[in-house]
């Protein structure tokens, strides 16, 4: 308890990588356990614990032990993000069967586009912000005329 204070102050005054370190493998295992036992989905066990370790780390600074002990107010944040994640809404799963597939020539057009779009992206990118705001902004008029004329997906 006294050590993890200290790595608490480390990280808030002066935002010590290996006090994070240490703090987060004291709890990673309870913490993961914990999510676990609430989702029940094995694959996003390891990303949802890491995001409540993020969450964690930026909240930091604004801890104070005198409002609650640590360990409280970590599983809190994990109890909120684990209340976020059930409240995103699921993927509806798509049949592959029922996938209507492109004709081997719409992909390889697709293919060139990008390869050209890449191309202008990266002349466009070499230029000075003023120059970049200036193309992007006639693209945008250009691309919404043309929505306008030919619907939204430009057919």
């Amino acid at each position: 308890m006294e050590q993890e204070q200290k790595w608490i102050r480390a990280i808030q005054r002066r935002n010590s990588q290996d006090a994070a370190e240490q703090l987060i493998q004291s709890y990673y295992d309870k913490i993961y356990r914990f999510v676990c036992r609430q989702t029940g989905s094995k694959e996003d066990d390891m990303d949802l614990t890491q995001s409540i370790f993020i969450a964690v780390l930026r909240a930091l600074p604004g801890y104070r032990v005198e409002r609650a002990s640590f360990r409280t107010w970590l599983y809190r944040i994990a109890a909120n993000k684990i209340i976020d994640t059930r409240r995103k809404p699921r993927p509806v799963p798509f049949p592959i069967e029922e996938m209507e597939l492109p004709a081997a020539e719409d992909f390889v057009a697709r293919v060139h586009d990008q390869a050209l779009l890449e191309t202008i992206e990266g002349y466009i990118s070499g230029l000075n912000p003023g120059e970049q705001a200036a193309v992007k902004s006639r693209y945008y008029r250009l691309t919404g005329r043309l929505r306008k004329e030919f619907g939204a997906d430009g057919s």
